[in-house]
């Protein structure tokens, strides 16, 4: 099969987890905008449906938004089977779904069993198993795209939490992974963005922004557009690309 650069995704089926939020929305903008029909999966959101169709939409596109939680296998295969039969194909995803709360590195007891097994489940079972769901439709594509929208964190092992952080370098390494077992007709890459403007981390506001910019080369923290950018690229120019990681932070690693 060819991976040569195209500049149109028509005709091609993307869908996205957390596709309500910060990052999952601009991705999802971005790829409608090229022709793609974009499936946004949430957990919840009253307004899922009418976001889905404030997406651009040319002849042939629809868009929709199905209701799935990742850390919830049995809706995962549903919304896999949902898509099937409303679509037939599947072949972009975009694992943008997780949460997490910030806790200090060295506070070991706030980093409870219970804790841990949350933000693992999140962040890394909930990625995999999303990605088991929707395998034979990626598969059956032939060009299949799989981005799982990682952190820094999981090189530089500073972040939220140490869950976080052991999550995101495994979540890695799991892409690495898969990436040779799904090659050659599904591609795994992971983004890796640093502090990103949205509301992802809980409490981190203006004062928390200003910091970061301070002390990021290129001069201000990250924006949702900035990671969607990237996933546009892998799924149009940057096609010879699969199995490693993809550092969008202003140099924040560094």
């Amino acid at each position: 099969m060819s991976f040569d650069p195209t500049p149109r995704l028509d005709g091609k089926v993307a869908v996205i987890t957390g596709g309500l939020g910060a990052i999952g929305w601009a991705t999802a903008q971005r790829l409608a905008a090229l022709g793609a029909s974009c499936v946004l999966l949430h957990r919840k959101g009253d307004d899922a449906a009418e976001r889905a169709t404030a997406l651009p939409t040319a002849q042939g596109q629809r868009h929709a938004a199905l209701r799935a939680d990742i850390v919830d296998t049995p809706s995962l295969q549903k919304a896999a089977a949902d898509v099937q039969e409303g679509y037939g194909r599947c072949d972009i995803l975009v694992n943008s779904a997780g949460h997490t709360q910030p806790i200090a590195a060295g506070d070991l007891d706030a980093l409870s069993d219970e804790l841990i097994d949350e933000l693992l489940a999140a962040n890394f079972r909930g990625v995999f198993a999303t990605i088991r769901a929707f395998a034979p439709l990626l598969k059956a594509s032939g060009d299949g795209l799989i981005v799982n929208i990682s952190s820094i964190a999981g090189f530089t092992g500073v972040g939220s939490n140490l869950a976080y952080v052991a999550a995101k370098a495994g979540l890695d390494v799991v892409g690495d992974a898969l990436a040779k077992a799904l090659a050659p007709a599904v591609r795994v890459v992971s983004v890796s963005p640093g502090a990103v403007e949205s509301a992802f981390v809980p409490g981190r506001g203006e004062e928390f922004k200003a910091k970061m910019a301070s002390t990021t080369p290129l001069g201000r923290i990250g924006k949702p557009e900035d990671v969607a950018a990237t996933v546009e690229a892998l799924a149009t120019t940057l096609r010879f690309v699969t199995g490693t990681r993809i550092v969008v932070d202003g140099g924040r690693h560094l």
